[in-house]
């Protein structure tokens, strides 16, 4: 196979069934702090950082009143929201945690520091910065090689005090 896809191809967007609109809002809104950037009816809304059209469309087409995604079984593993600072990260860390919002995990995978936690819906979110690619881990033979270690959360947290 000799197609390759474009190196400037980008993953645009994420669209996910949530069972309850206004309950999504107040997580992805008002605690990540995205905004809307329309309303779709009663039934989606399209939220973004920047101005841009939407990274996460919300709805509720197929799902209004669900209950949570499953979590063995095929489907989405996680949104990852990728933060342009260190800083950045460490401040919505601070805010989920002044929120007391459950993180189910934290890691070092060498090229990024990274927060899991989960939506309303129990779909898994990934907030998580990239460290400088001179900064990446690499075998012997020059390959990236990613790792899962522990994030030091005390260290990232400082970077509020710089």
């Amino acid at each position: 196979m000799s197609y390759k896809v474009p190196d400037q191809t980008r993953i645009g967007h994420v669209h996910l069934k949530v069972s309850d609109l206004e309950r999504s809002l107040k997580f992805y809104r008002d605690l990540l702090g995205f905004s809307v950037m329309q309303h779709y009816g009663t039934s989606a809304v399209f939220i973004s950082a920047g101005g841009y059209h939407h990274h996460i469309g919300l709805n509720t087409w197929h799902s209004k009143n669900a209950g949570p995604a499953p979590t063995n079984g095929v489907g989405l593993y996680h949104t990852a929201i990728l933060y342009p600072t260190r800083k950045d990260l460490a401040e919505v860390l601070k805010r989920l945690l002044d929120a007391g919002h459950p993180i189910t995990g934290f890691a070092d995978h060498g090229v990024s520091e990274a927060i899991y936690l989960n939506d309303p819906d129990r779909n898994g979110v990934e907030l998580y910065w990239d460290k400088p690619k001179e900064q990446w881990p690499l075998d012997a033979n020059g390959k990236l090689e990613m790792i899962t270690e522990a994030l030091d959360v005390d260290n990232l947290l400082a970077e509020l005090e710089k």
